[in-house]
């Protein structure tokens, strides 16, 4: 919109002005303010009063929110810091029940003895059970008091396979620590590992793309990716047994660039170099899936859903074999999943140059998507971006889960098979162009790392910053203090983006001041002044 003064300039010059909310944009991203807020209400049960709240939108990805996925990346890099080289077992005892919780546990337990004594309304009173246990899953508590379903699972040989060399293995010890060296001054190092693993060849590289795409095997590049994820599985797994102590790790998942996914891991403890690789070489993942290299129907030509039988052959009317039927004829994997050659082994110390190098390794990436350098293809690159589309192609129609339509493809009815599924447009993530055949999580953290989750991190953060200014957190001494309302996007007296901008940075500015202010008066400096803010803000 343009005001009178506007309308008075020139259209070139008017096309040439650049646009508010742009401006507001780029000032949040230099303020740290997320550029996507949710707008919530907060109601306070005491007062009445109504306050709109803007929450982060808490992304990851830095093409979507800058200010949000640095913020994330910095709490995986303490995350990651806290753990790696504890000298001391980390203490993981649950918490206490509250008053609340041990309530509702002993409700359910009258219930349902009235339950068992009831001689009619049965119906009313399972429903009044399906509510408590609602209420008990989010008031805290882990796990649920009907346990765990026993779903019969199918069993393989465990015997390992011939062309897999035989791993060492320790007594384990009840401890998440590695060896303690002394050294002759009698000081005690706790050294720790850097690992990281790599797939193996698809063909010859040059540049980060094939130097010959007609040799190059991007259909086990596909299922390698689809698969990644067991195999790191597979080889903490393997750790651990060979270790002989409960192995703690934090590992990030990045992608080559010629497009295969790999592992960088921080390891608590050391073992030799030979043994690491010698785990590596081990470890292998054995994909028990029906053969899917012989395609039986194609667009032309696919399967016929019936109601009663599934899908069926369109010529013959036959019925597909189903999942579980297809399973049970196997007499060996589809798929063998192993990692590469290549594999770097380092030993770090805490506080050690190489210690800081290698954690900027685990979170470089974190912001950046698996498929982020499809973004920045030159235009002259056509080689790669014709990697890429192979790469994609290849992952089209490669099923990526027992549920993918594209089972159909290969005469297979999917599990749990439905109407109205067509081969190639499967809406799993590995299918993704972003994803690149990765599905898994991009890091992966062991319980035992820092004894804290990530939101306990976040807490801790926020815990800092109202001490340091000296304020009480009224949500923490009372939660249900407060009703939290979303905002919906048809609500005509909903904020506008560039309001919710202006109030973020407003509110930056502001705690920034606060902790300016505190820091001058710790020194006995006067406060800064508005002008040396904006300049702060600006360097």
């Amino acid at each position: 919109m343009t005001n009178g003064a506007d309308r008075t300039l020139p259209r070139l010059v008017r096309d040439t002005m650049p646009l508010v909310l742009d401006v507001a944009i780029e000032i949040a991203k230099s303020n740290g303010v997320c550029i996507r807020p949710i707008e919530v209400r907060r109601q306070d049960v005491l007062t009445g009063k109504i306050e709109p709240f803007d929450l982060p939108c808490g992304t990851t990805q830095e093409a979507k929110c800058p200010p949000c996925a640095k913020r994330n990346q910095q709490l995986r890099k303490a995350q990651c810091r806290e753990g790696w080289h504890l000298d001391h077992e980390p203490t993981a005892d649950p918490a206490a029940a509250t008053d609340e919780q041990r309530w509702l546990v002993e409700f359910r337990a009258d219930v349902q003895a009235k339950r068992d004594q009831a001689e009619e309304d049965v119906e009313d009173w399972d429903a009044a059970i399906v509510a408590i246990d609602a209420e008990i899953n989010v008031a805290g508590m882990r796990g649920n008091l009907l346990g765990r379903r026993q779903i019969a699972k199918r069993t393989r040989s465990t015997r390992r396979r011939q062309d897999a060399p035989d791993l060492p293995k320790r007594t384990r010890r009840p401890t998440t620590l590695g060896r303690a060296f002394t050294s002759p001054q009698g000081q005690v190092y706790r050294p720790s590992m850097f690992v990281t693993l790599t797939l193996p060849s698809y063909g010859k590289i040059r540049q980060g793309v094939p130097a010959d795409p007609s040799s190059y095997d991007y259909r086990r590049a596909a299922r390698d990716a689809l698969h990644f994820s067991k195999l790191v599985d597979r080889f903490v797994q393997n750790l651990r047994r060979v270790a002989g102590y409960d192995v703690q790790y934090f590992a990030s998942v990045e992608p080559q660039k010629r497009l295969a996914p790999h592992l960088h891991m921080a390891i608590r403890g050391t073992l030799p170099r030979a043994e690491m690789k010698q785990i590596a070489a081990a470890t292998y993942h054995q994909v028990w899936w029906p053969p899917a290299d012989e395609v039986k129907y194609d667009r032309e030509n696919l399967p016929v859903w019936s109601d009663e039988d599934g899908y069926l052959d369109p010529a013959t009317g036959e019925i597909l074999p189903t999942w579980d039927q297809a399973l049970d004829d196997l007499e060996e994997p589809q798929h063998v999943v192993r990692f590469g050659e290549q594999a770097d082994v380092q030993g770090v110390l805490a506080g050690s140059p190489a210690a800081n190098k290698a954690l900027g390794y685990l979170t470089k990436y974190l912001t950046k998507s698996l498929g982020d350098p499809l973004d920045h293809d030159d235009e002259g690159d056509q080689a790669r971006r014709d990697h890429v589309t192979r790469m994609v192609d290849a992952l089209r129609y490669e099923p990526c889960s027992p549920t993918c339509p594209n089972w159909l493809r290969y005469g297979v009815q999917p599990k749990d098979a439905k109407r109205g599924m067509t081969p190639g447009h499967c809406r799993g993530k590995a299918h993704r162009p972003e994803h690149l055949g990765y599905a898994g999580r991009r890091v992966l953290v062991s319980r035992k790392w820092s004894n804290k989750t990530l939101r306990e991190h976040k807490q801790d953060r926020r815990a800092w910053a109202l001490e340091l200014l000296g304020l009480d957190d009224p949500a923490a001494n009372d939660r249900h203090r407060y009703i939290w309302c979303p905002v919906s996007g048809s609500d005509p007296t909903r904020t506008t983006r560039a309001e919710q901008l202006l109030r973020g940075i407003a509110r930056r500015q502001q705690f920034r001041a606060s902790l300016l202010a505190l820091e001058a008066r710790a020194t006995g400096e006067p406060p800064p002044t508005l002008s040396a803010m904006k300049g702060e803000v600006a360097a």
